[in-house]
């Protein structure tokens, strides 16, 4: 195996046939990044850190449209999950049926995701006030995003690929950027609900038994 380094870029030749299945098999890490361990000047050795994204921890925007693996973190996929003694099919069927004066329009909206969930809930005005569960919540208060936090940690703590989904976020800052930010639950405190529910999973008395 040849070796040579040309404006910063290290270029590796095989000659025979046990070489040429190690670059096959670094092919597979096409795009990640590695760290040099340069020993000596008569040998080194390269660990893969992972996609460079990751190693980067470059800013993760979670939206509906996010490749697949990240899509079960969304608000509008379907990831059902109970609370508050009630079957919600997707975070947005909760959110939205918050706007809802009563609870047979809100268990329809429970049973919600996806675009039907953002069009049904889009279709009604977000009143100044909403009742659930005995109290009288502002729209947009802390006490409103303290009810959104608990939705989500039910759904992560209950949905298996959420929570993979989640986890496998690693470090990277996660953001929730969109054309047209929510005045109720803007996308900092929604990002910052997410990040704050996966640290508490990583910790070893949170994991799912």
């Amino acid at each position: 195996m040849k070796l040579s380094l040309r404006n910063n870029v290290v270029g590796l030749s095989v000659e025979t046939p046990e070489e040429q299945a190690i670059c096959a098999l670094l092919g597979a890490a096409d795009g990640h990044v590695f760290q040099l361990h340069a020993a000596s000047d008569r040998g080194m050795a390269f660990s893969e850190i992972g996609p460079e994204d990751d190693a980067r921890r470059a800013p993760l925007n979670i939206v509906h449209s996010i490749e697949s693996r990240f899509a079960p973190i969304s608000n509008l996929a379907h990831t059902p999950f109970e609370f508050g003694g009630e079957r919600y099919a997707s975070i947005e069927g909760f959110w939205q049926g918050l706007k809802q004066p009563g609870p047979a329009e809100r268990r329809t909206m429970a049973k919600l995701w996806g675009a039907e969930a953002k069009r049904r809930g889009g279709a009604i005005d977000q009143p100044a006030e909403f009742a659930y569960d005995g109290a009288t919540i502002a729209a947009g208060c802390p006490e409103h995003w303290a009810l959104m936090r608990a939705a989500c940690e039910a759904k992560f703590t209950q949905h298996d690929e959420a929570r993979i989904a989640l986890l496998a976020t690693g470090e990277r800052w996660l953001t929730h950027k969109v054309r047209r930010d929510s005045r109720t639950i803007p996308g900092a405190i929604l990002a910052d609900i997410w990040m704050r529910i996966r640290a508490r999973l990583r910790e070893p008395a949170s994991a799912p038994r």
